[in-house]
């Protein structure tokens, strides 16, 4: 994109941002976004907040407001979006399919994929990746979990599959990762980087191992305070989706780690006595519970500059367990366990993986 090109978005960002409640300035903000990604998210969150004004709270009783009471776009609380229910969704959804757009045609599948997609991204933001809030996001339930892509476009779980295999870390691969990152990262760094990566390296690396050896999702790892962590039983007390308790364990290979990080914390970051998260970050000389953004910010980071690994998330670390577990044990319930699946459909893609790789043994018994 040419500098015109970039100068000529970013009004048009701006344009739109002036009708948008703060929340969505914050998103705009976010480092990894695209300018024209945020261009286009940005004209489907307006004519999803014009929906939410126009929309009946109550299809049977419409005089009893809209979805939204609020006179403009930038005035939509975020209480509206965190009790949205998904079949209000779903009828936003089923409008556009039905509604004539500007060009005088209906929305397509794939265009309407884009819709739900920007509406993830925003409600990821809000649930998982803000920290405005205390270091914590703006409220944890996300309706779009539950709001799956329009039939016939999406994608199938072997694409799937195949386009993320290699953010997978499994293996032999994740311990050279964490060797990597004990041993050499720090002699690629500069100076000024080194001392940071330093300072936080037991941290950093205990997080990794964690959510490659629990699979927990990095909400729940923010989450941890020193008492949910048994050592003697190598398992942790989180909170799952829904308010619901869990223990998953901690793979036995991972303790060290979080054992070195323990060693140091205390003098490291200097947390005063009532502080009792489990992960800590310095901020303005005082120690605070670590966000979430900050773990996907390094794990971003770390894989990418792993020569034999390529750029991943803390979502696919919490994959990359998915997958090894079910190759080891071909049990879909112990999966759905130690992940908190509430149900095993989840599961699919682990069971689709080892098909793959059974269907390969046979192609190749054809030569």
């Amino acid at each position: 994109m040419n500098k015109m090109d970039a100068k000529q978005y970013s009004k048009l960002i701006d344009k739109e941002l002036q009708d948008m409640p703060i929340y969505v300035f914050y998103y705009s903000q976010q480092p990894n976004l695209a300018i024209t990604t945020i261009y286009q998210y940005l004209t489907e969150f307006r004519r999803f907040f014009n929906w939410l004004r126009e929309a009946p709270a109550d299809i049977e009783h419409p005089e009893k407001g809209a979805i939204s009471n609020a006179k403009a776009n930038k005035d939509i609380e975020l209480s509206t979006l965190e009790h949205l229910q998904s079949a209000q969704v779903q009828s936003f959804l089923k409008e556009l399919s039905f509604r004539e757009n500007k060009q005088s045609t209906r929305d397509s599948k794939k265009t309407i994929n884009r819709t739900i997609n920007a509406l993830r991204s925003l409600f990821h933001y809000l649930t998982v990746t803000a920290d405005l809030n205390d270091g914590e996001p703006y409220f944890y339930r996300n309706v779009m979990l539950k709001v799956p892509l329009v039939k016939g476009s999406k994608e199938s779980i072997s694409y799937r599959n195949a386009k993320f295999a290699p953010m997978l870390y499994t293996g032999k691969k994740k311990h050279e990762w964490l060797a990597f990152l004990s041993n050499q990262y720090e002699d690629t760094l500069s100076n000024r980087a080194r001392s940071s990566f330093l300072f936080n390296k037991e941290r950093d690396i205990a997080i990794i191992a964690l959510l490659l050896g629990s699979g927990i999702r990095v909400s729940e790892l923010v989450r941890l305070n020193m008492k949910d962590l048994n050592k003697r039983e190598r398992s942790i007390l989180v909170i799952r989706k829904g308010n619901k308790k869990d223990a998953p364990l901690i793979a036995d290979w991972a303790m060290p780690y979080i054992d070195d990080y323990l060693t140091i914390r205390e003098q490291r970051y200097q947390p005063e006595k009532n502080e009792q998260a489990l992960f800590l970050t310095k901020y303005a000389g005082k120690a605070k519970r670590i966000a979430s953004n900050t773990v996907e910010r390094f794990v971003g980071k770390y894989s990418e500059a792993f020569p034999d690994g390529n750029r991943t998330t803390p979502h696919k670390l919490r994959h990359s367990l998915g997958t090894e577990l079910y190759d080891e044990s071909k049990d879909v319930m112990v999966v759905a366990t130690q992940l908190g699946h509430t149900g095993i459909s989840a599961t699919d893609q682990y069971i689709q993986q080892t098909a793959v790789e059974k269907q390969r043994k046979q192609l190749n018994k054809t030569n």
